[in-house]
């Protein structure tokens, strides 16, 4: 039975530095008391600043006054549910998100990244293993102090320094996985890569749940294609996985009929 449980809560460490990379504020956001207690020690022992909070609202106003590096975001919570709060994250702030979720299903998994998750958890779960994938995440989102030097293609201006990218001198909103899977791309421009290969060079995972790179290709297209239905710039190449195509206005390559019922999206 889920403790429905309204509270706020912050908690610092003197072993602050020790934290990978950096002495970064995490706002966890869990209702069942017993597991935010759980997870919160083995944050504050990474070296992490953590903020609590037991519902959605009050995670919206921890998240607005403490300005946090990270979100960690169970699905479930009472007043606004977790995907309704990262999507009015997403609205203010360009903060990672780490969706925590204990339906396992692929739609319920897709909902939350369609609506800006950056990773997912489920439920049960090791606090070890979501350390580590919070520290992954941070270390894709921190800037670098020798970041890789921009680049430009087909429009796009993508700025590592300061994890920015622009279309066409428009800025664009993207998530720490989208802006990082658009720069892998753009920096191998017509190689084409699997989805295996691309959960692994952009997340970092041995194995995973393919469908979180077909769900992030589908938004990236949504805000760098003029027509996201027939991509001219993040091809699908049927049977193998995607290419970032520079050569935008080339006739499309792909059958019409977009990607459903393929294995190879």
């Amino acid at each position: 039975m889920r403790g429905r449980q309204t509270y706020a809560e912050s908690v610092t460490t003197p072993t602050a530095s020790s934290a990978e990379p950096g002495n970064r504020r995490i706002l966890l956001v869990e209702d069942e008391q017993t597991i935010a207690d759980v997870v919160r020690d083995y944050l504050l022992q990474a070296g992490f600043q953590v903020d609590m909070a037991g519902d959605g609202f009050t995670a919206l106003q921890l998240a607005a006054v403490r300005q946090p590096d990270l979100v960690i975001l169970d699905r479930m919570l009472p007043g606004l549910d977790g995907v309704e709060v990262c999507r009015r994250l997403r609205q203010t702030m360009s903060v990672p998100v780490i969706m925590v979720t204990a339906l396992g299903t692929e739609d319920d998994r897709i909902l939350g990244l369609e609506m800006g998750a950056d990773d997912y958890v489920t439920k049960p779960f090791s606090p070890r293993e979501l350390v580590l994938r919070v520290k992954s995440v941070l270390r894709r989102s921190v800037k670098e102090f020798t970041p890789e030097p921009p680049v430009e293609a087909a429009g796009l201006e993508l700025d590592p320094a300061s994890r920015t990218v622009t279309h066409r001198g428009v800025a664009l909103a993207l998530t720490v996985r989208e802006f990082d899977l658009l720069a892998f791309l753009m920096r191998r421009p017509n190689q084409v890569f699997s989805r295996e290969e691309l959960i692994k060079a952009v997340w970092g995972w041995d194995f995973g749940d393919l469908s979180t790179v077909t769900v992030h290709v589908r938004r990236l297209r949504e805000k760098i294609e003029a027509n996201p239905t027939k991509p001219e710039l993040l091809k699908t190449v049927w049977g193998v996985g995607y290419r970032f195509d520079s050569g935008a206005g080339k006739a499309a390559e792909q059958p019409a009929g977009g990607e459903r019922g393929h294995g190879g999206q």
